[in-house]
Formats: structure tokens, sequence, C-alpha cells
């Protein structure tokens, strides 16, 4: 069964508002001052690594639940909805318009929406997360969208513009919507060895 988040509406609007303000002064960052650029990040996300390039814009809802590893790119336009934690491995790329999602709402309507909610200082919907987890090595490609409980296998490729409903085993290509592997990197060996 999944597991309501019930979050007082100020505590939200909170950790909101802070990442906001730091992602919009990432933004308005010279692109060259890579120190400064660093320190924003370190002060947005759980944790970064060394060799860390994050590109504008880039959006999150909380930023502190986002934990990422060394020599990763994120690239132009990539949102990363962190109501649970997204851990991000070493040498992962996010291509543009990378999309991953932690939180989603209830099917039925009645689990959805709060009743009386502001008597109970919540929003009027509920929300529940699983963690994202994205191994080393994994390249996601453009317009990408992972959805919530989803661990990408380590030095996995995602297609563009694919819907990665499920986790993805490591070491293949994986595309299409809903995402699914179609190549494992042994068999490409094979095929390029026997090609020689």
């Amino acid at each position: 069964m999944d597991e309501y988040i019930v979050t007082k509406s100020d505590e939200i609007q909170k950790k909101v508002t802070r990442a906001r303000a730091l992602t919009r002064e990432y933004y308005m960052s010279d692109f060259s001052d890579t120190e400064k650029r660093q320190a924003i990040l370190k002060e947005l996300f759980g944790s970064v690594g060394e060799n860390v390039a994050v590109d504008s814009l880039f959006h999150c809802n909380h930023g502190d639940n986002i934990f990422v590893g060394n020599d990763v790119i994120i690239n132009i336009n990539c949102t990363l909805i962190d109501d649970e934690k997204i851990i991000i491995g070493d040498r992962v790329m996010l291509a543009s318009n990378v999309q991953i999602y932690t939180a989603y709402h209830p099917i039925l309507p009645e689990e959805r929406f709060v009743e009386d909610w502001k008597e109970k200082d919540t929003t009027y919907f509920t929300t529940c997360a699983k963690p994202v987890v994205i191994k080393d090595g994994a390249w996601l490609g453009g317009g990408a969208i992972v959805l919530p409980g989803v661990t990408i296998g380590k030095n996995s490729v995602i297609g563009a513009g694919s819907v990665v409903t499920r986790s993805i085993p490591d070491n293949c290509v994986a595309v299409g919507n809903p995402c699914r592997p179609i190549k494992f990197f042994d068999d490409i060996r094979k095929l390029k060895a026997q090609n020689k």
C-alpha cells in the first residue's frame, strides 16, 4: 500500500521557497563563475561530488533530497521533483529536458483530495513519493522521463523520449514508452568482435 505524505503547507512552502531562491540565484550567476555556482549547488543539494556541471534552467522541489556523485552532467532544462530521495551516481549524464519524478498522487479521488484541509493545516491534496536511483555511468537521453520508485542500472543508456515506468537492469540500452531493454552491452561487444 502506498504511504501518503501529509505535510503542513507552511513546511512545504518553506522548502520550496528555499529551492526556488537558490535555483534563481544559480540561474542568475555568471556561467564562468564556477566557484560561486558550485557553492550554490552545495547549499541546494543534499550532497554534491566533484566535477558536477548543472546547466540552466534547472528545476527541483526541495533540492536537499538530491544526492549527486562525481563527474556528473545535468544538461539544460532538467526537472527533478525530489519529494523523496533522488540518488545520482558517478559519471552520470542527464541530457536536456530529462525529468525525474519521485512524487505522485493517489488514483482514487477520495484518497487524492483532503477533506477539511484548511482545518488540518495541510495541502488540499495528498502526495505519495518513492525514491529514484540512477546508478554509476548511466546516460539518460533528451526528454527521458523517470517515474517514482525506478532504479536505472549501472552504465545503462535510456533512449531519448523514453518513459521509464519500471527499473532498468545494468549495462543495457533501453527505449520506449514504457521503456524496456532492447540491447545488452555483452551482445553489442560480441557483434563488434564478429565484425572485425
